[in-house]
């Protein structure tokens, strides 16, 4: 499990959506980016329909995904 709590880009307020990881300073759920890229949408769709959400933080959060399941030998 990742854990987003070193990620600028998100932040969790419990009374924000339930509780769930957000994109810091809106109420866009973290895994709504999952969900739309997994849905075949583009970054560029994701953010037009998010325009809340700043590119950065939409590269961020795969890449704090990868970092965050990379094994350390």
């Amino acid at each position: 499990m990742t854990n987003w709590k070193n990620c600028p880009a998100v932040e969790r307020n419990p009374r924000k959506i339930s509780g769930d990881w957000a994109f810091a300073g809106t109420r866009v759920p973290v895994y709504a980016l999952f969900e739309n890229l997994e849905s075949g949408a583009t970054v560029k769709e994701f953010l037009a329909g998010y325009p809340e959400v700043k590119e950065w933080q939409v590269t961020a959060v795969p890449k704090h995904e990868a970092d965050s399941i990379k094994t350390v030998i």
